[in-house]
């Protein structure tokens, strides 16, 4: 039977800077500092852990709780609206609660790639099924050509990789309640699944940073360093379930909090280069 407390939200964000949520420093290559990926397709995700903390730091700086309920040591009140929702942690990992809402990792939905015919977005059919339900009826029996919406009927280079395309005989696959696709339309670029990793981790952006002493305010010596990113205009969607299964607090709105969150990421951004005006994400529909 299923539980009637449960509100599942899926949320498409689009990346308006680079966004960086590393590994600790692990070097990859040429890159100092790379980026989290699924271990089976080595696609690069926001996990849900980073997610999670960003939301419910943005949510308690919105309710006035920033200083006593925005990190790991929370004050445990049932009437806290942020504590409810997110869970609550004395610090020393004894007492506490889970919350009761889960954010899932984000994946990328639409990836931008540079080429001849200006920019496009890629992506799978595979995952324009999970992520928004739409079939598009392609068969990938050589993996070697790509279909795609825009004018073109014969080789398409996507960043450095030159490719075989046909063009989609039909290109209104995409209903008219999800108006706000509508701009990638007649820009997109279905690849098979072998592929689009590939495609991917070929066109992230490689970035060039400096640490900075806190003390001075002035770049470290000898601190130069490149990091991995997701680049501007990639889209990335995730889940928010909010299961109210304690039901102590009426009073209480969890999906208005954690909306409240995922607002705040426009602003704020997420991962390691946030200090640095990047990681911000905007909300562009919610399903």
């Amino acid at each position: 039977m299923a539980d009637t407390n449960a509100n599942i939200k899926k949320y498409f964000m689009m990346a308006i800077d680079p966004i960086h949520v590393g590994i600790g420093g692990q070097r990859l290559g040429r890159v100092d500092n790379s980026i989290v990926r699924e271990p089976g397709t080595k696609l690069p995700k926001l996990p849900g852990t980073s997610l999670h903390g960003a939301i419910r730091h943005y949510a308690a700086f919105s309710e006035n709780k920033e200083k006593t309920c925005a990190g790991q040591k929370n004050c445990g009140k049932d009437n806290c609206p942020i504590c409810y929702t997110f869970g609550s942690s004395n610090g020393s990992g004894d007492g506490g609660w889970a919350g009761i809402v889960s954010i899932s990792d984000a994946k990328i939905l639409f990836f931008p790639v540079s080429t001849s015919k200006g920019p496009v977005w890629i992506s799978t059919t595979s995952i324009l099924k999970d992520a928004l339900g739409i079939d598009v009826n392609i068969s990938f029996e050589n993996k070697n050509i790509v279909y795609t919406t825009i004018n073109e009927n014969k080789e398409l280079n996507l960043g450095w990789l030159l490719l075989s395309c046909k063009k989609l005989p039909d290109t209104n696959f995409i209903p008219s309640n999800m108006i706000e696709f509508e701009i990638f339309k007649d820009r997109l670029v279905f690849v098979s699944d072998e592929i689009f990793s590939r495609i991917v981790n070929s066109n992230l952006e490689v970035r060039t940073s400096v640490s900075i002493n806190p003390e001075t305010g002035a770049a470290e010596e000898g601190a130069l360093f490149t990091y991995e990113a997701i680049p501007r205009t990639t889209v990335l969607y995730f889940e928010a379930t909010c299961n109210d299964y304690r039901s102590k607090n009426g009073n209480i709105k969890p999906s208005d909090i954690v909306e409240t969150g995922i607002n705040k990421l426009e602003f704020f951004g997420i991962g390691g280069m946030t200090t640095r005006g990047f990681g911000r994400l905007r909300k562009i529909k919610v399903m």
